[in-house]
């Protein structure tokens, strides 16, 4: 059992490398990415169990696998597995270790947390950079920021954070504090999806928990998914110039889960829920 000793030993993440999603068609996936925000493919990765690959939107990258037998996972569907952050995988085991947490995929130079022990989340460490390195497939780096906030329409400023639908709030937001070292930002109500929200700073994003309070979208979350993240928050310089863009291209927004924001639906996105909020 892990003591109060253990307990207080924390990751110390240095900034998210990529979400990580479950998606059921790689090409149409891929394809729809580029089609819409203007995604760089930047690496394939073909293996036994999977296909995946890194897309890169606006200084966010995505892994999207998709298993070669979509068999197992067709009740659940696409979905949001976890998210990468970088950090000393060393010191990661070590953490783990002494807060109880499974490992579910330990490839030598990453980690996978087991989500059942994580509200949902299969936290993935890796000690290297994703950002700041070149691509074959790219013949050299990523876009740089310059080219998401000034010339791609939707005016991308980078990775706001990610959302993660909880049932107990507390507790999960006490295991972030204590596992990511995180530190809690603000508390504020959610009327429209009829919730309540505890921001945390983790690294170089934003972690917001949201737990309903009646019936209302985050509910219906939690039945359908349970537990785990909900929606990527992509930050934009001007939330009406990211909106006309999509309004151009035929896609009915919805609101996001915050005041301000608007969210391009699962439904219409491959099965993962964007976010954009200034």
């Amino acid at each position: 059992m892990a003591t109060d000793a253990d307990m207080s030993k924390s990751i110390r993440a240095t900034r998210v490398n990529h979400m990580n999603a479950v998606i059921e068609n790689l090409d149409e996936s891929v394809a729809h990415f580029r089609r819409l925000y203007g995604a760089e493919l930047v690496v394939d990765l073909p293996q036994r169990e999977w296909n995946a690959c890194l897309i890169h939107v606006g200084r966010v990258i995505i892994e999207l696998f998709a298993p070669h037998a979509f068999l197992l996972n067709a009740r659940y569907g696409p979905h949001y597995l976890g998210v990468e952050y970088q950090a000393d995988v060393d010191e990661v085991r070590e953490v783990v270790a002494a807060h109880g947490v499974r490992l579910i995929r330990d490839i030598g130079a990453a980690v996978h947390t087991h989500p059942a022990d994580c509200f949902g989340v299969a936290f993935e460490f890796y000690s290297g950079d994703f950002h700041e390195r070149d691509w074959p497939l790219l013949d050299g780096p990523m876009k740089p920021p310059a080219f998401w906030r000034d010339e791609h329409p939707l005016g991308l400023t980078g990775l706001k954070g990610y959302t993660i639908a909880v049932e107990d709030i507390a507790a999960a937001s006490a295991f972030l504090q204590s596992f990511l070292g995180a530190e809690a930002a603000y508390e504020a109500p959610r009327p429209a999806v009829s919730a309540r929200a505890v921001g945390l700073q983790a690294a170089d994003a934003v972690i917001e928990l949201v737990t309903p309070v009646g019936d209302g979208v985050i509910e219906r979350h939690l039945r359908r998914y349970g537990e785990g993240i909900r929606s990527t928050v992509f930050a934009v310089c001007d939330i009406e110039r990211a909106r006309r863009h999509f309004i151009a291209e035929g896609v009915d927004l919805v609101p996001g889960d915050s005041p301000g924001a608007f969210a391009v639906p699962a439904e219409l996105n491959q099965g993962l829920m964007f976010e954009f909020s200034e």
